[in-house]
């Protein structure tokens, strides 16, 4: 008898990709085959990081039973921790594993199948776990990987859901983090993405206090492994030290900053819970500019937080057009039930929209003219195989459309010859290069 077929849908962030491959590898250990031509089990690792989110799940599940209602859908992920009411009455789901219990979600498609389960949910309380379920995280371009270093928030920012998705902050050891990123070296991965949801909050537990940081990792693994590109993901302002700018000037280090802002006014980030204000956010874009030249710099923000007023809006897009970043990626305040800010008073739904659309706008326009600046120069760029075009990512994050394919391992350098925005997937335009 042929082992069954599954397919996992991953939604929401890098984490949740690195969750995912670890999904994949347990469950082809358990006898299944990853397939998603006409898989009989779904799994949806889905994410609740908005109350929109979560409704997407619903109608990725609604749309799966009305194309194939004999398969199976499991859903798992942050949404069927925090959300378990959207999906226990929902006929299409057949099984809610939350965070709390993913790492036996084998065990319990296996008891499904053989029609010795009772339940249909099954969760506990997430910040009673301590394990992170290591080994996943592999991206589909089979150059890059995705390595999750820290899981879980103890910040409780009053807008966000997560904590209560994720647990309390708890780290992977550093040698347990050099061993697994050796072995990722030895099957031929390029780049290491250093993962998690609050990486700013790493720490060792088996070194000495103050020993384990962020930057005691980092350095841990450019001495002790040779993978030729270390990304790093989501920062807050404060978490951007003299010593973690210092050690991107190992060539290794990618020049690429993924900054979680949400605000840039002090009062609305006071009312968030965020542990900085505006100056904090200033001297850390400017600090990068300075130490880490032409690095690409994305950021978190949010508009129509409760009781943001139109001038702490404009004093947010008045400080973001006058500091140095590449690409904002704005989202729309969305209320999260059991969260503080739930409960305060609303901004209406199109003043937060019409927020957002001022601040995309303000983007797009701050990206094309940093894209412009590409033209002429050469870059390294590592390809990602299964992208439907040739085309590959730079050091600094430029996404290259290339008229090859590129090699199957390897850097390659490409000369940026243009910005390319018709047709682009992205609005914004991609860049356009050719081998040297």
């Amino acid at each position: 008898m042929d082992p069954l077929k599954f397919q996992v849908h991953t939604f929401g962030c890098k984490v949740n990709t690195y969750d995912t491959g670890l999904l994949q590898k347990n469950l082809e250990r358990s006898g299944l085959r990853l397939d998603s031509k006409d898989p009989a089990i779904h799994v949806l690792n889905t994410c609740a990081v908005t109350a929109e989110a979560t409704k997407e799940a619903v109608r990725t599940i609604r749309k799966i039973k009305a194309h194939s209602p004999l398969s199976t859908v499991v859903v798992t992920g942050c949404a069927a921790q925090v959300d378990t009411g959207a999906f226990e009455n929902l006929p299409g789901a057949d099984l809610v594993i939350a965070n709390s219990h993913k790492g036996l979600l084998p065990f319990y498609l296996d008891q499904y199948f053989k029609g010795e389960l009772k339940e249909k949910v099954f969760k506990s309380n997430i910040f009673r776990k301590d394990d992170l379920e290591e080994g996943g995280g592999l991206e589909e371009s089979h150059t890059r990987a995705f390595v999750k270093i820290q899981d879980g928030c103890n910040s409780f920012c009053s807008y966000c859901i997560i904590p209560y998705a994720r647990g309390k902050s708890r780290s992977i050891p550093i040698m347990d983090l050099v061993r697994r990123i050796n072995e990722l070296t030895a099957q031929g991965f390029e780049e290491v993405v250093l993962t998690g949801v609050h990486v700013g909050d790493y720490e060792d537990s088996e070194r000495p206090a103050g020993r384990g940081r962020l930057e005691d990792l980092i350095e841990a693994l450019l001495r002790l492994t040779k993978v030729p590109r270390f990304r790093l993901t989501s920062l807050e302002p404060v978490e951007v030290s003299e010593r973690l700018l210092e050690i991107y000037r190992d060539p290794r280090m990618c020049a690429h900053f993924h900054m979680s802002i949400q605000s840039a006014n002090t009062e609305v980030l006071k009312g968030m819970k965020r542990n900085y204000t505006q100056k904090e956010v200033i001297e850390s874009l400017e600090k990068i500019q300075v130490r880490v030249p032409g690095a690409f710099v994305g950021m978190d923000v949010i508009t129509g937080f409760p009781t943001e007023t139109e001038e702490q809006f404009e004093d947010t897009y008045k400080t973001l057009a006058e500091t140095p970043w590449t690409r904002l990626h704005v989202f729309p305040y969305s209320e999260r039930k059991g969260t503080k800010a739930a409960i305060l008073p609303q901004i209406y739904p199109h003043v937060r929209k019409e927020r957002a659309q001022r601040l995309r706008e303000l983007s797009l326009h701050r990206y094309q003219s940093e894209a412009l600046k590409q033209i002429g120069l050469e870059k390294w760029a590592l390809g990602l195989k299964d992208s439907k075009n040739p085309q590959g990512v730079t050091r600094d994050y430029w996404t290259v459309l290339l008229s090859e394919t590129p090699p199957a391992r390897g850097e390659f350098k490409v000369r940026i010859e243009e910005v390319v925005t018709k047709n682009s997937p992205r609005m914004e335009g991609v860049l356009r290069g050719r081998y040297v």
